[in-house]
């Protein structure tokens, strides 16, 4: 089996419109209905688990799931207080450890099932996988007072998106061993790394914009209005 596990958890304080950005509206479907359908037609998925807030699961059970036309078994899950305390909840509802898991932000709409099943693969054959761009920037690091240390080699950086596939049985020892030693990290590669374990870097995409702020969702209503291209597209071998 390979699960979908979207994490819609969070409250979005830095998006400042009327509606939590996960249900805000992109191009009239709410985003993560949006992202959800994404999961939804792609082969490689076989079911699929949502977080979301304890106090919106009867919103989104009874008001938006029926609406939205999904075919495919669909789990919901209550949310914690950080991101990865919800997709230690999204991971409990998970039953077997032979299985593979997709992780996705329900606000990164426009990912491809081309990019979901390329992790799925990374996962199959190496435990872990994940989307991620190479950085083109010039790359500083600074003290806390804003003073530049060093400028880092951007040929070994790279800028961590979701999906992030894991055997199932991987990500939730990592995510057990970091609540363990209260170990907190940004993205669920990071808790396999502090374990030991290796991941594989997947072709990400410019296009798979995370919505953070209602300018994010402007650029996504953009980039959703243009054809389908390769611009952004990146390669693990970049430089």
């Amino acid at each position: 089996m390979v699960y979908a596990l979207v994490v819609a958890g969070g409250r979005g304080r830095r998006f400042s419109g009327r509606t939590p950005k996960q249900y805000a509206e992109l191009a009239g479907v709410p985003m993560v209905i949006r992202t959800l359908k994404v999961f939804d037609d792609c082969e490689a998925i076989d079911a699929m688990v949502l977080v979301v807030p304890a106090d919106d699961v009867v919103h989104v059970r009874d008001g938006l799931l029926p609406e939205a036309g999904l075919t495919k078994k669909i789990l919901l899950c209550n949310g914690g207080p950080r991101r990865q305390d919800s997709v230690f909840n999204g991971l409990s509802c998970i039953a077997e450890d032979d299985s593979v898991v997709v992780i996705h932000d329900a606000v990164r709409p426009l990912v491809t099932c081309e990019c979901i099943t390329a992790c799925v693969e990374a996962a199959r054959m190496e435990g872990a996988g994940i989307a991620a761009v190479p950085a083109w920037d010039t790359l500083k690091r600074v003290t806390d007072s804003g003073i530049i240390e060093t400028t880092l080699p951007r040929e070994q950086v790279w800028l961590a998106q979701t999906p992030q596939a894991f055997r199932t049985g991987l990500i939730r020892a990592a995510h057990q061993s970091a609540r363990m030693h209260h170990f907190h990290a940004t993205d669920d590669a990071a808790l396999v790394e502090h374990t030991g374990g290796s991941v594989r870097i997947v072709a990400g995409s410019l296009r798979n914009v995370k919505v953070t702020t209602v300018e994010d969702l402007a650029l996504a209503e953009a980039l959703l209005a243009e054809r389908p291209s390769s611009i952004g597209s990146a390669q693990p071998t970049a430089a």
